[in-house]
C-alpha cells in the first residue's frame, strides 16, 4: 500500500482563480461572494489526480489547496478568511466524490501581524465538521516582508499549536507565497522555507514543550539532509541535543525528484521519520528527458533501495503516515 501525504488541488476548474480575481480587486471590501462550480465541473477536474494515483499504484492521497494560492500576505484577515473557507469547502467536496482515495487537509485564515488564534474557528470547523485530518500552516505568513512572523518556535504560535495538538492533526509547515522579487517561489522559497523550519525545530524546545504535536516537514527538508553535518556542528558548539536525537521528533516527506537524493534523505533522516511524498502535479510534473518519465514519478524510487528492509520500506510508503494521520480512512487498491 502507498500513501502520498503531499498533494495540492492544482488542476482546480478556472472559476476558483476567477473568484480570487473578484477577490482581489475588492480588498477594500471583503466579503465571502459566492463560488459555483457544479458537481460534474468538480468530478472533470479530478479525473487527472485519479488517474495518476491509479497508473502509480497510490492507494490514497492527502490533499490540500493550491499552497503557492494560499496568498495569506494579501489583504485582511477577513479576505484570508472568505478565501479559505471556499477553498476548503471545495477540497471537502472533491474527497466526497473519492473517498478514502483522496483524503481532507485544509489552509487556514492567517494575515500577517494576526495571531495564529484567529485560525482556531476555522480549523475546528474543517476538523470537526468536515472530516479533515490535517492542515497545512504558513510558517511565513507575510511572505517575507514586515511584519516578520515569529519562528514556529515563538509562544506566539502556541495557542494554535495547542489546539492541533487537541484535534490530533498533524501540520504541515508549507510556506505560500513571497513578496521578495529575488525568490523564485518554488526554485528557492519553498525550500528556503523548509529549511528554516526543520532547523528551528531541531534547535528550539518546541517539541520538548510540546511532545504530541505532530509536524511534516516538507520537500524532504530542504537543504537539511545536504547540510546535515553543518547543523550537527552548530548543535555541538552551542551545547544542544543532538541533532540525531532532535530530528527524531518530527517527520519529513519525501518530495525530492532524484534517486541519489532520495536515498541521502533516508540515510540521513532514517526510515522511521519520512512519509512517502510525490506532490503530482506541482513543480515537478514535466518529464524527465534523462528517463521519459515524470520528475515526480518516485515510487521507485523508495521501492528500489536495495538497502532497506522491506519493513522499513512500508514504514515510508504507508506505515508512518497511517500512523501519524489516526483521524484518516485510506483506501486501497489492488
Amino acid at each position: 500500500m502507498i500513501i502520498d501525504v503531499h498533494g495540492h488541488f492544482t488542476t482546480a476548474p478556472s472559476q476558483l482563480d476567477a473568484y480570487r480575481g473578484r477577490q482581489l480587486s475588492a480588498l477594500n471590501r471583503p466579503s465571502r461572494g459566492r463560488l459555483l462550480i457544479t458537481d460534474d465541473e468538480l468530478r472533470t477536474s479530478l479525473i487527472p489526480v485519479i488517474q495518476q494515483l491509479d497508473d502509480r499504484g497510490i492507494a490514497s492521497l492527502i490533499f490540500s489547496p493550491r499552497a503557492s494560492g494560499m496568498g495569506h500576505e494579501i489583504g485582511s484577515f477577513a479576505t484570508s478568511r472568505y478565501w479559505s473557507e471556499h477553498n476548503n469547502d471545495l477540497i471537502y467536496r472533491a474527497t466526497q466524490m473519492y473517498p478514502g482515495r483522496l483524503i481532507p487537509a485544509g489552509q487556514l485564515p492567517q494575515s500577517p501581524g494576526v495571531t495564529p488564534a484567529s485560525c482556531i474557528d476555522e480549523l475546528e470547523r474543517i476538523v470537526t465538521q468536515l472530516g479533515f485530518v490535517g492542515v497545512n500552516v504558513n510558517p511565513d505568513v507575510s511572505g517575507g516582508a514586515a511584519p516578520f512572523t515569529p519562528p514556529i518556535s515563538d509562544p506566539w504560535w502556541t495557542p494554535l499549536w495547542e489546539k492541533v495538538v487537541e484535534l490530533d492533526v498533524p501540520v504541515m509547515l508549507h510556506a505560500s507565497s513571497t513578496v521578495n522579487p529575488a525568490l523564485h517561489l518554488n526554485g528557492s522559497h519553498y525550500t528556503n522555507s523548509d529549511s528554516a523550519v526543520a532547523f528551528d525545530l531541531g534547535w528550539s524546545d518546541l517539541l520538548e514543550r510540546l511532545p504530541e504535536l505532530k509536524i511534516v516537514v516538507p520537500h524532504g527538508g530542504g537543504s537539511i539532509p545536504f547540510n546535515f553535518n553543518r547543523i550537527r556542528a552548530l548543535h555541538i558548539a552551542a551545547g544542544k541535543r543532538p541533532l540525531e536525537e532532535a530530528l527524531r521528533q518530527f517527520y519529513f516527506d519525501t518530495a525530492v525528484y532524484d534517486r541519489d537524493s532520495m536515498e541521502m534523505l533516508i540515510r540521513k533522516i532514517g526510515a522511521d521519520n519520512l512519509l512517502f511524498a510525490s506532490e503530482p502535479f506541482g513543480t515537478a510534473k514535466p518529464q524527465d528527458p534523462a528517463t521519459g518519465k515524470a520528475f515526480d514519478d518516485t515510487v521507485s524510487f523508495v521501492n528500489d533501495v536495495d538497502w532497506l528492509q522491506p519493513a522499513e520500506k512500508e514504514k515510508i510508503l504507508s506505515g508512518n503516515a497511517r500512523r501519524l494521520y489516526g483521524r484518516a480512512a485510506f483506501g486501497n487498491i489492488d
